[in-house]
């Protein structure tokens, strides 16, 4: 099992972020269905204001080229990005067109 952290922020609107989180207690069952059969095996989203954090633990076999190449093929995937985007801006730093950017770990316990 590995564990990913990633970074990305929401557009800074407190409308919007309340949508973007209302949109996160009930995500699509064709949604968590991908997750899980990209390999990731636990996902938690954590937010401060605008600014977001994620973890994925993720099976031994896991990639992120993999998952991408899923997600392209996958209508309901392509739908719920798009949806996404609406509330989420790229973190400073991010390539264009990157949303969630892979943080880099500096400790463990």
């Amino acid at each position: 099992m590995k564990r990913y952290a990633l970074a990305l922020d929401l557009i800074n609107d407190p409308t919007l972020i309340e949508e973007y989180v209302y949109h996160h207690q009930s995500v699509w069952p064709e949604i968590r269905a991908s997750i899980k059969d990209a390999g990731i095996e636990d996902m938690a989203i954590y937010r401060f204001g605008n600014r977001l954090f994620m973890t994925m633990d993720v099976q031994d076999d896991f990639s992120f080229e993999r998952k991408d190449a899923m997600d392209a093929i996958n209508p309901k995937v392509q739908e719920w990005e798009a949806l996404m985007w609406k509330y989420q801006q790229a973190i400073t730093g991010a390539k264009p067109g990157e949303k969630w950017v892979l943080m880099d770990k500096i400790f463990e316990l």
